[in-house]
Formats: C-alpha cells, sequence, structure tokens
C-alpha cells in the first residue's frame, strides 16, 4: 500500500524556514562567542596598573566577555617569575565590582576573571617567543578563533624599541586576526625626540596598529565635549566663534607637588607633563570645526590636525612660569644634587593660546597647570561675551531669563567643589539636551561656581562615573581611534610646544610659597598677545646683597653703535620702542606725502614686532602704508618657509592694508622659482621705482645673523653689495639656497633703517661687529650706511650685553 504524498501547507513552510534562520542564527553567535582576545600587560606590577589598568581590564571582562568574545590576560615584566606571580595575586585580589552588582555576583566573577590571568616574564626574544607558542596552543585547544591581540606598554619609553621588535618578529596574530599596541606617554621630549622615536615604532607597527593614550580623553567630562557640540548643534552653531566667545579657558590644578617623582619631573616640568597634551587635546575639542558625523575616526583626527594648522606660534612673552618654592630643595635631596644648585623647571605654567582661523582669530585661550596649588580640579570653560544692559536691580534678575547675568558653558573635568565630572549651562544660554547616560545634578546647598550659585546653571552629571582607563580600554577593544593621539597630531603638538620650551628653557621661574599661601602671587593678565604676571616680583639678576633689581629698573638705553644711534632694552621693552619709533614714522610720512612705505625682513626677529604693530596700534595708517619685503626665499608664497607667509600670519590678517599697497616679491612665476630668464628681481626693481619716490623707503627693517649677513645679502658673496642693481638673487649657505634681495646701494637709500638685533645667539657677532670697519664683502651688515638718512640699531640686552 502507497503512503499518500504529504501536502504542505503555507504556513508549515514559513514555519520551517523560521526554524532554519534561527538555527543559522545560533550557529553563527556560537562562532563568535569562539572568537578569543588575547591581552598582554606589559609593565604588570608598576603603579599605573596596579592603580588603574588591571581595574580597566576588569571592567573590560565584565562589558564585554558576555557578548561573544573570550579573553586571557597576561600580565607580563621583567620580575622573576615567583616574585612576579605574587605580586599580581597581590592587586588582583584588590579588584571591586560595580556598585550595583550583588556581592555573590561579584565574587564569581572576580574568580572567573583570576583563573584567566596569568603572570609570565617577558625579558628576551625566547620569552616573546614563548608567548606566541602558548597562546596560539590555548586557541588550539579550546578550539577558539583569534579576533586580535593587545599589547599595553605600561613601560619607560626607553623599553619601547626592545619589546616592540620582540611582538613584531615573534607575537604577531595569524591572518586575519588584529593586533593593537597601546602607548603611555611621555611621547618624546620636544619635537625631534618624539619624530625619533615615531620613526622607530613605524619601523615595527602601521598607523593603525598603534593607540597612544593621553588618559584625559577618557575623562567623562572630555569625552562629552564633541557629542555635546554634536547635539546642541542647533543652540551651539550661532554662538560658537569670535563674535560671542570672550574667552576660552582650560584648567588643572593640583594641591600635591613632585615630592617622589622630581626624577620625572625635572626632566619634563609642567609643559611637557600637562599642557603639551592633556590640555592641548582639550583645546583641540573645543576649538575644532566640528564634522559632520562626530563618530567618525577619521573624520574627526582629520578636524583637530586642522586646529594644529591653525595655532599662533608661541613667542616667550606668550607665558608665564613659576615654581613652588621646596622644588630645588627636593631635587637636591631626591637626586643627590650640591647644595647650589637651584633648578629652573617649572611646576606652574599659564599660556596664552590664540588660533588664527576665521572661527577664532581674536579669542584668547588660556592653558593654565601648576603644583601645590590652592586647589585640586580640572575644567574647560567657555566665557561668552555679555553686551547686555539690564534697567531693573540685580535683585529681578531671573537666571534663566536676564542676560547680564553671567553666560558661560563648562566641562567640569573633576574634582573641585563639585568634586565629580559635569556639564554646566548658564539658564540664560540654553537648555541643553545630553545622552540618557547623564543626570540632572543638585549640588550642596549654597555653592557657587565661577561666580554663580549652581542653580544659575543647568548641571549635568554622569549616571555611572567611570575611570580614564576603563573607557579608553573599551575604545581600544572596539577600535575607536578618535579617542587616541595619531603620529600626525602628536608631531604637530610638539611642532607648537617646541619653540616655546626652548625659549624657556634658562628662564627662572616666578617662586611661590604653595598651597593657599600663594594668594595673588601667581595671578595674570593678558594684552596685546602677551601673558604676565599681575604682581611684580623682584628677579635677582646678579647675586649679591641688598635688595635685587627688576627689569623696570633698567630703562631703555640710548647710547652709541659703530657711530650710530643705539637703543637697548629687554626685549619686551625694546620691541614696544621700536613699534612706537615706526607708528611715529608712518604718521609723519604720511601727514607730510600721503604715503609710507616701509621694507621689512623675514626671519624670527620680528615676529614679535609684526604681532605688536597688530594688536596695540590702532593709530598706524596702514590704509596709506606699502608694505615691501626686503627679501624672500624662493619658495611659493604659501609655503611656512615663505618670508611673506611669516608677514601675512602675524601682521597682513589683523590689520587693514589696501590689498593693492601689499608687495611680495616675485619669487614664483611662470610655475618656476627664481628663474633668472623670469627677470622677477626686476620686475620688482621697476614697481619700486614707479612707486616710492626716488627709490627712497621710508623706512627699512633689517636683522643681524650670526655671520653678519643683513637682507639675503651673505658674506664671501659679492651679489648686491655694489652697483646699479635694485634688487638681486643671492645664495644663501643655508637652505633653501636660492633668496631675492633688496640690494646694499638700494638699502642705503632709505630715509630711515633700524636693525634689530635679539637673543644670546646675536652676542658674539654683536661684539665682533661693533670693531670692524667698512667691510661689507666680509660682513654685509657693515656696508649699511644710508646716503642721507639715518641708522639706528635696536638691540635687547641679551644680544647688547657681549
Amino acid at each position: 500500500m502507497l503512503a499518500e504524498p504529504f501536502n504542505w501547507h503555507p504556513g508549515m513552510w514559513k514555519m520551517l524556514v523560521v526554524v532554519m534562520c534561527v538555527a543559522l542564527l545560533g550557529c553563527l553567535q556560537a562562532q563568535e562567542l569562539q572568537e578569543h582576545v588575547s591581552i598582554i600587560l606589559l609593565g604588570a606590577t608598576g603603579d599605573l596598573a596596579k592603580k588603574y589598568l588591571w581595574q580597566g581590564l576588569f571592567q573590560l571582562y565584565l562589558d564585554e566577555a558576555g557578548r561573544g568574545h573570550s579573553f586571557s590576560f597576561h600580565g607580563a615584566a621583567l620580575t622573576a617569575p615567583k616574585q612576579g606571580q605574587e605580586l599580581m595575586a597581590k592587586t588582583l585580589e584588590s579588584l571591586s565590582c560595580p556598585k550595583d552588582m550583588a556581592p555573590s555576583h561579584c565574587a564569581e566573577e572576580k574568580d572567573q576573571f583570576l583563573q584567566l590571568s596569568r603572570y609570565r616574564q617577558l625579558k628576551t626574544a625566547e620569552d616573546y617567543q614563548a608567548l606566541n607558542k602558548d597562546i596560539e596552543a590555548q586557541l588550539q585547544h579550546a578550539g577558539l578563533r583569534e579576533a586580535g591581540r593587545i599589547f599595553y606598554f605600561s613601560v619607560p619609553p626607553f623599553a619601547y624599541a626592545d619589546i616592540a621588535r620582540n611582538i613584531n618578529s615573534s607575537c604577531r596574530p595569524g591572518p586575519g586576526a588584529w593586533l593593537r599596541v597601546v602607548l603611555e606617554k611621555p611621547f618624546g621630549h620636544d619635537h625631534f625626540s618624539a619624530q625619533q622615536l615615531a620613526t622607530e615604532l613605524g619601523s615595527f607597527f602601521q598607523e593603525e596598529e598603534m593607540y597612544r593614550v593621553d588618559h584625559y580623553l577618557g575623562k567623562q567630562a572630555v569625552a562629552q565635549i564633541l557629542p555635546f557640540r554634536d547635539q546642541n548643534r542647533k543652540a551651539l552653531d550661532g554662538l560658537w566663534n569670535r563674535h560671542h566667545v570672550e574667552r576660552v579657558e582650560i584648567i588643572m590644578k593640583e594641591t600635591v607637588d613632585a615630592e617622589g617623582r622630581t626624577s620625572f619631573y625635572e626632566e619634563y616640568g609642567v609643559i611637557r607633563d600637562v599642557l603639551q597634551n592633556h590640555l592641548t587635546e582639550v583645546l583641540t575639542l573645543v576649538a575644532m570645526e566640528l564634522p559632520l558625523n562626530v563618530s567618525s575616526a577619521e573624520a574627526v583626527l582629520r578636524h583637530k590636525l586642522q586646529v594644529f594648522q591653525a595655532l599662533r606660534g608661541l613667542q616667550r612673552g606668550s607665558a608665564v612660569v613659576g615654581q613652588y618654592q621646596s622644588y630645588s630643595e627636593q631635587v637636591r635631596r631626591e637626586l643627590q644634587k650640591p647644595d647650589s644648585f637651584h633648578s629652573l623647571t617649572p611646576t606652574f605654567a599659564a599660556v596664552l593660546v590664540h588660533i588664527d582661523n576665521l572661527r577664532w582669530e581674536g579669542v584668547p585661550f588660556i592653558l593654565m597647570s601648576g603644583k601645590a596649588l590652592d586647589e585640586r580640579v580640572g575644567y574647560a570653560r567657555i566665557l561668552f561675551k555679555n553686551q547686555a544692559c539690564c534697567v531693573q536691580s540685580e535683585k529681578h534678575w531671573a537666571a534663566a531669563q536676564s542676560q547680564c547675568l553671567p553666560r558661560q558653558l563648562i566641562f567640569h573635568i573633576g574634582h573641585g567643589d563639585l568634586g565629580s565630572p559635569a556639564v554646566l549651562v548658564s539658564r540664560n544660554l540654553f537648555r541643553p539636551s545630553l545622552p540618557s547616560s547623564w543626570k540632572e545634578m543638585e549640588g550642596p546647598p549654597g555653592l557657587r561656581l565661577f561666580g554663580s550659585p549652581l542653580s544659575d546653571y543647568y548641571a549635568y552629571s554622569p549616571v555611572q562615573e567611570r575611570d580614564a582607563h576603563s573607557v579608553l580600554l573599551s575604545h581600544i577593544f572596539h577600535g575607536r581611534k578618535d579617542s587616541f593621539i595619531t603620529t600626525e597630531n602628536l608631531l604637530a603638538s610638539w611642532g607648537f610646544w617646541t619653540p616655546l620650551l626652548e625659549s624657556l628653557a634658562h628662564k627662572a621661574p616666578r617662586l611661590y610659597p604653595g598651597g593657599a599661601e600663594n594668594g595673588r602671587l601667581l595671578d595674570f593678565e593678558f594684552s596685546s598677545g602677551r601673558l604676565f604676571f599681575s604682581q611684580q616680583q623682584p628677579e635677582q639678576l646678579v647675586p649679591g646683597p641688598g635688595p635685587a633689581p627688576m627689569p623696570s629698573d633698567f630703562q631703555v638705553l640710548r647710547a652709541k653703535y659703530r657711530e650710530s644711534p643705539l637703543i637697548s632694552a629687554w626685549s619686551e621693552e625694546l620691541i614696544s620702542k621700536l613699534a612706537n619709533d615706526i607708528e611715529a614714522t608712518a604718521v609723519r610720512a604720511v601727514r607730510r606725502f600721503g604715503q609710507f612705505h616701509l621694507a621689512l625682513s623675514g626671519g624670527s626677529s620680528p615676529v614679535a614686532l609684526f604681532q605688536q604693530l597688530a594688536t596695540a596700534h590702532y593709530g598706524f595708517p596702514w590704509a596709506h602704508t606699502h608694505l615691501w619685503l626686503v627679501d624672500e626665499r624662493c619658495v611659493p608664497l604659501s609655503d611656512p618657509e615663505s618670508n611673506f607667509q611669516g608677514l601675512q600670519a602675524h601682521l597682513l590678517q589683523h590689520v587693514r592694508v589696501p590689498y593693492y599697497n601689499i608687495h611680495p616679491m616675485p619669487v614664483h612665476l611662470q610655475q618656476r622659482l627664481c628663474a633668472e630668464e623670469d627677470q622677477g628681481a626686476q620686475i620688482y626693481a621697476r614697481e619700486i621705482s614707479a612707486l616710492v619716490a626716488n627709490s627712497s623707503f621710508d623706512l627699512v627693517l633689517l636683522g643681524m645673523g650670526a655671520d653678519g649677513h643683513t637682507a639675503s645679502l651673505f658674506p664671501q658673496s659679492p651679489t648686491g653689495l655694489d652697483g646699479e642693481q635694485l634688487v638681486v638673487l643671492t645664495t644663501s649657505p643655508s637652505q633653501p639656497h636660492r633668496r631675492m634681495s633688496l640690494s646694499l646701494p638700494l638699502i642705503n637709500r632709505a630715509k630711515k633703517v633700524a636693525v634689530l638685533v635679539m637673543g644670546r645667539m646675536k652676542r658674539e657677532i654683536t661684539a665682533l661687529v661693533s670693531r670692524v670697519g667698512y667691510e661689507p664683502k666680509k660682513w654685509p651688515i657693515s656696508g649699511v650706511l644710508p646716503h642721507s638718512g639715518q641708522l639706528v640699531w635696536y638691540m635687547d640686552y641679551d644680544a647688547f650685553l657681549a
């Protein structure tokens, strides 16, 4: 008897498809559960590991173990196995669980974590090979598929190269698995050392494999800056710019001193330790253009780099530095220095930063940090301009309505009177939107913050506080690169900070007692692009009995140098005097002739002068001023090496000179640089002859090189020292070699020539040139002798006191 054919109902087909899909999904999930991550903590018995990293790894395990990943944790160090295991076990015993986790569940999770964690000595190449074999054996034995490996370098930077070499040669995961190498600061001591370290690491790892940690980027308030800006775009779009922001303060204050850490601190100091990294990272998050997608790591990192490219270069006058009084004694004791030793390392610094772009032009960014201060607190404060005028008395001002109350937005990073991370927005600004992981908070009654009661703010804090290292370990695990420092951004940061560090290397910091006793001693002000202490403090220039002379006691010195007038002063007073003299000359020329022709040299010396003219001389007749260049490097005008580019960055973009009054040297013609056949020198000479009466500039500003050159007229090179040519092509001993320069005969036609000489590096040439006669072939500067005009030397004391 044949069985009747089974009739499939359409509903049964659907049910079968669903069952098969569920089964397939289960297989895929089971397969995903087999993905294994090995985490190797190098320096597993060190302070950072004990304080933060093991706890962060435990939190990572709690967050991710049930989500399709298995783990093994390898604590590694140079310590012998038995001792290392004991030290590590002691740290692991102190791990804590989230507050809302039941004690029994916590004990179970800790036990599981301990079973997955083991110590091993990593000292030799063979040790790394053995580690690799053990990981591969574990994967094979358990039937796991390797997802990737994380190597966390909690070791000094000098150990990086050997470890990196061993990982690269012996411990890379197999095909299809990722490698993530985590590096802790310091990432170099200056731009050169950072470049060396980056090159060395780059020979072993790809850029996408390296995660440089700045733990400040894991702080919850810092990590909220970009999401907050994104979520409140509509309210902030019209406010987040130079028209509405008065200033930005980025602060990290500490009450502790450097005792016990002076070996590190003596090498790095507060600027390298805090400002170059933590505070600079916060600055970029506040100042960067907001990408359309803030979740795109590539876009975020690209926009951060654009901030570095717009930062105005720092000068010595951009900063004030201090040192708590007991620091030198601590260094002498801990580092066995002689009793006569006095450290110049700053333990306090405040720096004025400007960003030269359309959004932030003219807005001061204040970065400040120090040890042994009156409180421990960190924050980024955006203070908005207030142009309101309220008719009713202050007692009638309502926090949410009155525009006369302060308007500010604060990302409170931690500690202080609040004691926790927070975002504060003045109620008279807007009601902010924050994610569900943040809640409205209430502080203690009567609490005042930044001049206003807490009730004047919309105040939010995290629902659950998390340690910064826990946050960053989660980001590393998930491959989120935007929370870390790329090589390009690292080098851009060091490129910005290194010139300031070099200029401050021999500057004596202001001494302060520490804590509440500091009083107003460290208060500072800013004006005309400079930062200075509010209270004067005597500075001992030459040790000896009696009260110490102060810089202000040394008035502007007037004397003779090479039979011409000499003006000498401290650099800041000298620049101020020169700027005043140039303005006075300009005003007289415009009054008499209707225009002022000024020829300016490039280089680093005039930068402070350009900034002074741009920010403090509102009576300058810019509309009637013609600006010429004394010399130019044979590079495109947009090149950072270009003298015109320096003039543009530090002066032209800040003043209103008609574009037709600006005369760059034509070094780039026919898509070529300083080609003789393009006759760029002759073109510039004709332009001068056509516009400048008798080809006689009203004022020419020169400098003096350490070899006695001036403009781009160099020793042992006769070009431009005599003859009829007004403009010449010359060759410099340093790159870029080709230059265009005004000739000595043209310079000597000027009505006035000012020679600016600054810095200790010029002492030797200053002394030498004071003794030589007219020898322009050996010392071109000695040939500067205006025929019917005036020559005035402007020298700072560093150059003059030779």
